[in-house]
């Protein structure tokens, strides 16, 4: 960083932090994330002005105990991270089983890093830091989506009273889905009873929902309720 940085050196810093915040953050303001592009661009141009701020006192650093400033200046730009967990943690949420914005969080720890690059005058390392964030955030989105990935449910089955557990497991684990009984309990209409299986099986994000397995259980039996869960059934 130049002890001196000029009114140019600021301005191009502050430009750069601003390109880079809209090309990070306008995928989640279109993916309608709680954290869009207004977010994205404050919290880099925050952490390069906090950068530029370090950069202009550095020529203050190291002076004596009878100078009017002793500073340790990294501790501005380390706040500024601590700062933005607590808005990335803010920016996940969890409703029931399924936690969202983790994607969303990440994006503001990437950006205010970028912006940090960016205000201490690292140029070449900031649009690197960039291009890594679009690239990542844009261009490998689509084959994030077709990695094949475990998916969950919890699928309650109406059957009749002297229904065998072990059998209606080894029918719901054809191929590929794997099916474990959880519990049984006496059927609300008082008719047979309710089993419920922990079910899990892997395909791509894109894949449609497991309408072949809701077919073949609904032929013989009458299903009560299939739900999607992101955790392992206790």
């Amino acid at each position: 960083m130049p002890l001196h940085p000029t009114w140019t050196d600021i301005a191009l810093r502050l430009v750069l932090t601003l390109i880079a915040g809209v090309c990070v953050g306008l995928d989640r303001s279109v993916q309608g994330q709680t954290a869009g592009l207004r977010t994205t661009i404050l919290v880099g141009t925050a952490a390069c002005l906090a950068m530029i701020q370090t950069n202009v006192l550095l020529s203050l650093d190291g002076k004596t105990s009878s100078s009017f400033a002793v500073m340790d200046l990294m501790r501005l730009p380390l706040g500024i991270l601590t700062g933005v967990g607590f808005i990335g943690g803010g920016a996940i949420l969890k409703r029931g089983d399924m936690v969202t914005g983790v994607t969303t969080a990440a994006t503001l720890w990437m950006i205010t890093v970028i912006g940090l690059c960016f205000g201490g005058g690292q140029l070449a390392l900031g649009g690197l830091g960039a291009a890594v964030a679009v690239i990542t955030v844009l261009g490998l989105k689509s084959l994030d989506l077709r990695i094949p990935r475990e998916h969950r449910a919890v699928m309650i089955i109406r059957a009749p009273a002297n229904a065998d557990p072990a059998d209606l497991e080894h029918f719901l684990s054809a191929a590929p889905y794997r099916a474990r009984f959880r519990r049984l309990k006496q059927a609300s209409t008082g008719d047979g009873v309710e089993l419920e299986f922990d079910i899990r099986w892997k395909r791509p994000e894109l894949s449609d929902p497991p309408f072949d397995l809701i077919g073949r259980v609904a032929a013989p039996y009458a299903m009560v309720s299939m739900e999607l869960t992101s955790e392992p059934a206790s």
